[in-house]
């Protein structure tokens, strides 16, 4: 009789523990706690709820959301999650035609093209999306609308249906219902630049609604995603603005440009705001939009865009597929010569490699990191193989990044040490630490990388010894 009873209770657990776990695997999602991101205290960099530095490393999915099924959705999460993204960026109604064209569930964002008259099917889709990726630990950095929807300018479908009154209300509407999702980081502008007082007005009057909706600008975080410009980005318009949290550049798809200048400008604004390029170039696009004369991106290109911009001081980095972008998919037009389909996309070599932009940067004190070109000595062109540095405050840490791994003279004034340094390269193409070694210190120290070349890019660490 012992022995049925035993029998008997093993039962009963078994099955309430497997009850329990299929429970848990059905509600996991809304049950995901994820903390809301806030800027740091010293205005440079984002930050969990908890004060724990959070590295902005975007994706731009500008079509997810319209695109895709939450099959696929997940499957592209997934990736890149394993791939070490935190952020990915994504329009509610997007470029391709997301306003005529349904989303891949079937459904329209609006009713009669009429901002009034939204459609309930279409945003119980967007919730869904939020929440998968929330049930990812993923932030979403969210567009309420592509630029277009504003004006069309030279490319862009349309249609031009906001003004700074229904602007509000959309806002309004998207801030109350998103309030209490912690996994949202709103991004204004959708790839255009106000062209005067009115754009403006309307951008504003978008920020003030979400604010408005979400019960403050302190329960919400923005930016602006902006099109190229030679200083500036965001800043040039709303710098001032309290509902901008931080600045955003777009740098465009060119190779090499300077876009630590670029992040150097708004790093230098009053009031100290973080900053980001949200848009540089994105790997495998034609150089320039002209392929016969430039070619395509690789993943060389892109990893010296993250350097150099992490390194100017920026709170992250935003890496781009061309081919990820607008899922890119067989029975779709291909838009810019997308040549790869987006599942096979999404292995190319540079989106690993942004994963260990993020690893070098978290391996060191992140919210005490200046940048300081002063580290190096001699001549440092700028073009393709410009290098770059960062450090910690106090020079407990420094990064100097070469792209083409050529022999580094290094000041070290202002690096903390007594009598010696801990050194060791980093290898930005597989994300692997030398073994370390100790150098006297002395007031110029000259470094030369285990291998150099063309794309052989390599960052030197030093450590207080």
């Amino acid at each position: 009789m012992e022995i049925r009873k035993k029998h008997l209770t093993f039962l009963l657990m078994f099955i309430s523990v497997n009850i329990s776990v299929a429970y848990g695997q059905k509600i996991g999602r809304k049950n995901v706690k994820m903390q809301r991101l806030q800027v740091s205290d010293n205005h440079r960099f984002l930050v969990y709820a908890n004060g724990k530095p959070f590295f902005y490393l975007g994706d731009t999915a500008w079509e997810l959301l319209h695109r895709l099924t939450l099959k696929d959705a997940e499957i592209y999460m997934d990736n890149r999650r394993a791939k070490g993204f935190t952020v990915l960026q994504t329009v509610i109604l997007a470029e391709l035609d997301g306003i005529n064209e349904p989303n891949a569930l079937g459904h329209k964002p609006l009713k009669n093209n009429n901002i009034s008259e939204l459609n309930e099917d279409y945003f119980k889709d967007i919730d869904a999306f939020v929440e998968l990726a929330a049930s990812k630990n993923l932030y979403m950095g969210l567009l309420p609308l592509w630029g277009d929807k504003v004006f069309k300018s030279t490319w862009g479908k349309g249609p031009e249906i906001f003004n700074v009154q229904n602007a509000k209300e959309y806002g309004k509407f998207l801030g109350n219902r998103y309030k209490n999702q912690p996994n949202i980081i709103w991004i204004l502008g959708g790839d255009r630049n106000p062209r005067g007082e009115k754009d403006v007005a309307i951008w504003r009057s978008l920020a003030e609604g979400i604010a408005e909706g979400a019960g403050g600008n302190d329960k919400t975080l923005m930016t602006f995603h902006p099109q190229p410009k030679e200083n500036g980005g965001s800043s040039t318009w709303f710098h001032n603005d309290e509902w901008l949290d931080f600045n955003m550049l777009q740098t465009g798809h060119c190779r090499d440009g300077s876009n630590y200048d670029k992040i150097t400008y708004d790093y230098n604004l009053k009031p100290t705001k973080p900053v980001i390029d949200g848009e540089p170039l994105y790997e495998d696009h034609p150089v320039c939009f002209d392929a016969k004369k430039y070619g395509f991106s690789t993943a060389d290109d892109i990893r010296k865009l993250a350097y150099w911009q992490v390194f100017a001081g920026a709170l992250g980095h935003t890496y781009g597929c061309h081919d990820i972008w607008q899922f890119y998919a067989p029975g779709r037009e291909p838009v810019n010569l997308a040549r790869h389909y987006w599942k096979e996309a999404m292995d190319l070599p540079g989106a690993k490699q942004m994963g260990y932009v993020k690893k070098l940067i978290q391996s060191q004190s992140m919210l005490d990191r200046i940048p300081d070109q002063d580290l190096i000595s001699g001549e440092n062109p700028k073009d393709g193989a410009y290098c770059s540095a960062t450090r910690a405050k106090d020079g407990h840490y420094a990064f100097i990044y070469t792209p083409t791994g050529r022999k580094l003279t290094v000041n070290t004034t202002n690096l903390k040490g007594n009598r010696l340094f801990k050194a060791r390269w980093f290898n930005p193409r597989d994300g692997v630490f030398s073994a370390s070694f100790k150098i006297e210190r002395k007031p110029q120290l000259s470094f030369t990388p285990p291998t150099s070349g063309q794309a052989i890019d390599w960052v030197l660490v030093l450590e207080k010894g």
